[in-house]
Formats: structure tokens, sequence, C-alpha cells
């Protein structure tokens, strides 16, 4: 137990000096400009004016008055950054020296330590297919690193996924505006396709939204190495399939794109900006790219 405690604080330093230089080099200016548009307090509501963002208008003032009205904000003093953290048993795969779990603490202490240099509150929500664990927004170093401990520790009681509890959960317990990063694979199960769009609807009226989406390419492409068995990470469930058949290979892609799209869709559809970022891929290169679309 002392060992594994050991390694756990080992691993806690490392992603402390490795994400912190990163925050603190790249992040810390662009985090605040590219989210400036959270942690801002309702002020006033005035005449839709030419260059507005679409996405303040007060649809109720406008249906009244005939005329196209946006809401004003005021930005507040204490913001509030919350992190809603896949623990699902899908996140423990990778066929490269990374697993996706590993680039989603890295990216969570990216975006932590950004926030804490812009004296930013950071919370945690840890998620399957429920509410795993609540980490209430605080300030301070000592903070982000409890949170990167748990990151690396923390095991959960549920393998599957359901997005929309902890997007519903985010709406419920944070009563005022806020960012929120989903980081997930986004392999929510069917059955919450639905839920997870209405949630998105209400969550992202009152809170900045971002998607961080992580995949493998094992996820997106099947090699060919003859009969090996495939198993589901979440359900457990076992087939054996013979890769080493185009057409068998070919289905596997087409699925995976067809779910790809689909959540890529849903995402649009509810203005999600998204980030999306292979085990593979230097993460800080897509990071920035987020930061300069916003």
């Amino acid at each position: 137990m002392q060992e594994q405690e050991n390694d756990i604080l080992k691993r806690v330093r490392k992603i402390e000096i490795k994400t912190r230089g990163l925050s603190n080099e790249i992040f810390a200016g662009k985090y605040h400009t590219a989210f400036r548009g959270r942690g801002m307090s309702f002020s006033e509501v005035r005449e839709y004016r030419v260059g507005d963002d679409v996405r303040d208008i007060d649809w109720n003032v406008t249906a009244r008055s005939s005329k196209p009205h946006i809401k004003i904000y005021e930005e507040e003093r204490e913001l509030t950054m919350m992190l809603l953290v896949d623990v699902s048993g899908s996140r423990m795969f990778g066929s490269a020296e990374r697993m996706k779990k590993n680039i989603i603490t890295e990216i969570a202490a990216v975006l932590a330590f950004s926030a804490t240099q812009n004296n930013d509150k950071v919370g945690c929500i840890f998620f399957s297919d429920k509410v795993e664990k609540f980490i209430p927004p605080k300030k301070g170093k000592s903070h982000i690193l409890m949170i990167i401990r748990e990151l690396i520790g923390f095991e959960p009681e549920s393998q599957g996924t359901h997005i929309s509890e902890a997007v519903r959960y985010l709406t419920n317990v944070n009563k005022k505006r806020c960012t929120a990063f989903i980081l997930s694979d986004f392999m929510t199960a069917p059955r919450d396709k639905v839920a997870l769009e209405d949630a998105l609807k209400i969550a992202g009226s009152k809170h900045d939204i971002v998607g961080i989406r992580i995949y493998d390419k094992r996820e997106a492409e099947l090699p060919d190495v003859g009969i090996i068995e495939l198993q589901d990470a979440e359900t457990g469930r076992k087939e054996w399939v013979d890769s080493s058949s185009r057409r068998v290979r070919e289905h596997y892609a087409a699925s995976w794109a067809e779910r790809n799209e689909a959540i890529g869709e849903l995402l649009r559809r509810n203005r999600i900006d998204t980030a999306t970022i292979s085990t593979e891929e230097d993460y800080v290169a897509e990071l920035i790219k987020l930061f300069k679309q916003r």
C-alpha cells in the first residue's frame, strides 16, 4: 500500500512539472482570452446590433418585443472552471505508449493550472454511467494537486458511460455561470444520446461548455493481424474477429466513422466548441488551435 502511495505521489509530481510548465509558458494568457465569456453575470438587455453574438439573444424578450434583443453580461471577479472527467472503462484503452486516461489526466492538469494562473476556482466531476465523485470548486495549487492525485488513482464503481448524468449534475450543482470542459472519448451508451442532447441544451444556456474528445487510432481502424479477440471495456462483451478480412476491417472503420460523425454532429448542433485529440498526437497543438478558434 505504501509503495502504491509513493508511486502515485511520484506520478503527481511528474505531471505537475510537465503540465505546469506548459500552462505557464503557453496557456496562461490564451486561457483568459479564449474563455473570457465564462464567469459572467447577467446585467441588462438591449436591442441586437450587427456583430453581436447570436448566442446571447434573449428569446423571451425578442418574442415579446418583436425585435431581437441580447443579454449583456458583466464579468465576475471570481470565475469557475469545471472539469467533467470520464472515468469509464473505455478510458483505459491505448494502443501506443499512452492510454486515453493518461491524456485526459494531463489535459485536465494543464487546464486546471491555467485557471489557477488566472486566480480562478477549479472543480471536478468524475463520471461513468453515473456521477462517481464531485470535487467542489476551490482555488490554489494544493487543490489542483489533489485533483491530479484523484485523476491518477481514482477507481470508479461502474464501467459504463452516460455523459448526460454529468452534464445534468453540472446544471444542478453550479448555479453561477462557469466554463465546463467535458474530457471524454464520448463513447456514451446509445440510449444516452437523447438524454445527452437535452442535458446539453439546458446546460449550454447557462454555462460555457467545451468538449475535449480523446481517441486511439485502433478504435478507428483495425490492423491486419489475423484472428483476434476484441473485448468491450465497458460491457465486458468479447468477440473473435478475422482482422485479415478486408470486409471486416472496412466494416470496423465504417462503424467508428458513423459513431464519430454522430457525436460530432450532436456537439455542433448544440454549439459546443470541440478539440479532437489522438493518444499519439501532441495535445498542446490541438488545445492552442481550440483557444484560437474562440
